[in-house]
């Protein structure tokens, strides 16, 4: 059993809800993460990850047809600038969520 002050339980209690974990869960993954992420972080981290590269085979799917469009007509679609621009919000997106986890 540990002992808290309410003011530790209330902080205690607010970070296990916004990890979506226990407070026992919470102390486990704290104490064994030895200063790196822990095991909630890193399926947080993997989870948006998964959702950014979802989103990247999508921009990819529009480049595509954006290309063989021009190919066919000569012409540049009026919204290439906005989709490459998405291109690169995104791998900044992707490196920086790389950037969340540790080194190994």
């Amino acid at each position: 059993m540990v002992k808290v002050t309410p003011e530790e339980e209330s902080e205690l209690l607010a970070r296990a809800q916004k990890a979506k974990v226990s407070v026992p869960r919470l102390l486990v993954e704290s104490a064994m993460a030895d200063g790196r992420e822990t095991a909630t972080d890193r399926q947080e981290l993997a989870i948006e990850l998964f959702g950014a590269f979802r989103l990247l085979s999508a921009l990819s799917n529009n480049i595509n047809q954006m290309a063989k469009a021009a190919n066919a007509t000569g012409d540049l679609p009026e919204n290439l600038g906005v989709t490459l621009g998405e291109v690169r919000r995104l791998a900044s997106r992707i490196d920086g969520i790389l950037d969340g986890f540790d080194a190994r």
